[in-house]
């Protein structure tokens, strides 16, 4: 196909040739060839042109459109360029090769019917997503747009969520948006399992106001570098916990030995502290938290780890710490300024030769802490800055999600 050939893709919504603006219909009127699934091509029946089905095979799709005459109009369900053809087709074929015409998404018209903004929703079409994937994100999502199918009705997806514990949602099923006969349920994830519903609808997820996450139930845990969804979080204040990768690292430079000593202050929700646990496991580590819902948290993700060695302390730092034992090893997490002054005032209480090491996440917070041990102290710290992408298939195609920087530091007392 030559670069000079147009073909335009018009997206159409669940009312059909009515709700198409005047330049998508009229770009339809002079189509010398349409093509469409079954159930699109049906609504332009009486058009005069010749009209040929497409199938979901994407590929096979690419290569028919390679040899469409100048002029051909790819008919496409709601906005093709959101979870649609056109991304597809644009990447495959080259972007010189159409214009898009957009219709309202049918994403977006469930999120206005049911009131509430999709800035940070996870969004996503149950047809080009593994269910487990699919399933795990809702799991610590806010707000939730998904593209059902015959095969995964609503009623799937519910029921998937609440065999995982994954009960904490409000549902909304927006059927046949646009249309006549549209229609708004809502309803709790127990009643949406019973129900049925139109094949053309858009299912919405709103959390329960507060709800933890529901942390994955498995035997199969490790020692430490524990993926993040075993651990509860609170929220909204989920994604302050250390990620896994960055806790290995953590925990690996902290010299544990089995019978160690560890304090873990700002412990959270206490993958630290119950990772670190597990490591020493002779000996104690005192998990430190000012915060009385993630104190709670940690505790009930203390027991669902089965450790014994780990003891809570709700209070603030430094008053928290004034009775305990001198610690072998130290682990400070934080994000506000006060992690310079934490760490100032729990490194006379390590023990010689001991460990701190430091998950910081500002590099003001960095500058500090040089400042405080290499003039201070005339200690050289050991630091590294951690960036982690992690893989996604999205669209036939493997992506990376770019999780935000963060920083390690790492001294020993002499």
């Amino acid at each position: 196909m030559a670069n000079s050939t147009k073909i335009t893709i018009v997206g159409v919504g669940d009312d059909g040739s009515p709700g198409l603006s005047q330049q998508a219909t009229e770009v339809i009127a002079r189509a010398t060839k349409l093509y469409g699934s079954t159930a699109l091509l049906e609504r332009f029946c009486d058009a005069a042109v010749d009209q040929q089905v497409l199938g979901p095979d994407l590929d096979r799709l690419a290569s028919e459109l390679e040899s469409a005459p100048d002029g051909s109009v790819v008919l496409a369900s709601g906005d093709p360029l959101f979870y649609g053809t056109a991304r597809f087709l644009c990447e495959r074929l080259g972007k010189e090769t159409f214009e898009v015409i957009p219709h309202v998404s049918s994403m977006q018209l469930a999120f206005a019917r049911v009131k509430e903004n999709w800035d940070e929703a996870y969004l996503t079409n149950v047809v080009n997503q593994p269910l487990d994937r699919i399933v795990e994100k809702i799991r610590t999502a806010e707000k939730v747009g998904l593209f059902t199918s015959q095969e995964v009705p609503p009623s799937r997806i519910a029921e998937l969520l609440l065999s995982k514990g994954i009960y904490y949602f409000t549902a909304y099923v927006c059927e046949n948006l646009g249309a006549p006969d549209e229609r708004v349920t809502k309803c709790e994830l127990n009643d949406l399992v019973l129900q049925k519903f139109a094949p053309l609808n858009v299912l919405v997820l709103l959390r329960h106001n507060g709800t933890p996450d529901q942390q994955v139930l498995t035997k199969n845990r490790r020692l430490f570098g524990n993926p993040d969804e075993f651990f509860k979080q609170s929220r909204p204040k989920r994604g302050l916990l250390t990620t896994s990768e960055v806790r290995s690292i953590a925990l690996s430079e902290m010299n544990l030995r089995p019978n160690s000593i560890v304090w873990d202050i700002g412990a959270g929700s206490g993958s630290v502290a119950i990772e670190a646990a597990q490591i020493a496991n002779q000996g104690k580590v005192y998990a430190i938290e000012m915060d009385a819902e993630d104190y709670g948290l940690m505790l009930e993700n203390a027991k669902h780890f089965g450790v014994e060695n780990l003891v809570g302390v709700l209070g603030q730092a430094p008053k928290a710490w004034e009775k305990l034992p001198d610690p072998h090893a130290i682990f400070v997490g934080g994000t506000g300024r006060a992690v310079t002054s934490i760490v100032q005032a729990s490194w006379p209480r390590l023990q010689t030769g001991g460990t701190l090491v430091v998950n910081i996440m500002s590099i003001e917070n960095v500058s500090d802490l040089q400042q405080y041990f290499v003039h201070d102290m005339g200690l050289e710290p050991q630091l590294w800055m951690i960036q982690i992408s992690r893989g996604t298939y999205q669209l036939e195609k493997h992506r990376f999600e770019t999780a935000n920087p963060s920083f390690l530091m790492k001294v020993t007392k002499p």
